[in-house]
């Protein structure tokens, strides 16, 4: 099975009910701190962590005095737009004392549909951890509606453990794993400790039922393991309200793993080479020897670009004899790559007016 020493970058889902104390919608500061302890000790390990946070719209409620009924769109808005303060403000405390910075990513669910945006959110991410911060992610409530939520933090999560091409995703749930039943029902329902692969079989065995702060089921987290594990990522159910819930899961603490299909970045290169190019760019001999290196595409060598394609869009990479040498995520619409083709990066903001990235298509973003 795995394990998170292993691991070098991690997504860990904390969902409302382990966060806030439902009898009284005030946060579980003591339980969180234990939580701050793992993550500090995993990053001592060099694992990076995200976090993805429930609780805004649990703990805004408390407040505003809203009960825990389900809310309106706009009161959960509403109750999102305070609790998210509240969050943030929870979260930098906790991780103060330690010498950590916290960052507030607020998301939906356009943002990884739109190529796009999804890339502006793979950088942002990438580069917060790149400088030691814990990024804490959740769903933009105070904006999102039923046609751009993801309704739910598991998928959110093993979205953004796609995205940031995480090794391993964790699920803190008030379960430890997935049964053959629901044990609260059937006495013989067993808990499954492996899954290689998701079958209808072990579809079928996921129910509905939640806490009356999280509208996450086990269902959801079926599926936001189906999302992990297909790019490259594996993913674990484990009980969470426990102290020190990531400590317990290392040393053996009940869980369900499901195992990933194949690593992260082989995964996400499949994903890049099924897409249809919107154009190619055409590159020199110069370009063609630093890209067989791994090294990402600049603008200087680049000879031309044809199509009609947006910045996140899939484009071919050709050499100067017309022999397609791969594909990539271009940073770059096809007009801006025309006005920037054989300049040296430097020049980007003065000939754009703004300054651009550094690589045309990051080598992460790219198959050769």
């Amino acid at each position: 099975m795995a394990s998170l020493s292993a691991a070098k970058r991690i997504v860990v889902k904390i969902g409302s009910a382990l966060l806030v104390d439902k009898s009284n919608g005030k946060l579980r500061l003591d339980w969180l701190k234990s939580l701050t302890q793992d993550i500090v000790k995993l990053r001592k390990n060099n694992i990076e962590v995200v976090l993805v946070s429930s609780g805004s719209i649990a703990l805004g409620r408390g407040v505003l005095n809203l009960g825990v009924t389900d809310l309106p769109l706009e009161q959960s808005q509403a109750a999102a737009a305070v609790g998210q303060i509240k969050l943030a403000r929870a979260y930098e405390e906790a991780f103060e004392p330690h010498g950590v910075t916290t960052a507030q990513v607020l998301v939906t669910l356009e943002d990884s549909e739109n190529r796009r945006r999804y890339l502006n959110s793979r950088a942002t991410l990438s580069q917060l951890l790149s400088l030691g911060v814990v990024p804490i992610v959740n769903e933009n409530d105070t904006v999102a509606t039923d046609e751009i939520r993801f309704g739910d933090n598991d998928r959110l999560a093993a979205q953004v453990a796609a995205t940031v091409g995480a090794d391993i995703l964790v699920l803190l749930s008030d379960v430890d794993g997935l049964y053959t039943a629901n044990p609260q029902i059937d006495p013989a329902a067993t808990r499954l400790s492996e899954i290689a692969k998701i079958t209808p079989e072990i579809e079928a065995m996921a129910g509905d039922a939640g806490s009356g702060l999280s509208k996450g089921g086990m269902k959801t987290k079926v599926m936001a393991a189906k999302t992990a594990t297909g790019a490259g990522c594996a993913m674990v159910i484990t009980e969470g309200s426990i102290q020190n819930p990531l400590q317990a899961l290392d040393k053996g603490a009940n869980c369900t793993w499901f195992l990933a299909e194949n690593d992260p970045q082989a995964a996400r290169k499949n994903w890049i080479a099924a897409m249809k190019p919107r154009g190619t760019i055409t590159v020199d001999a110069g370009a063609v020897g630093a890209l067989s290196k791994g090294n990402s595409l600049l603008s200087a060598g680049v000879q031309a670009v044809s199509g009609d394609f947006m910045r996140g869009d899939p484009v071919e990479i050709s050499g100067p004899e017309g022999t397609i040498l791969g594909c990539g995520l271009c940073r770059y619409t096809a007009e801006e790559v025309d006005m920037i083709k054989g300049c040296q990066s430097d020049q980007i903001e003065k000939i754009l007016g703004y300054e651009g990235r550094t690589a045309l298509i990051h080598r992460d973003d790219m198959v050769i």
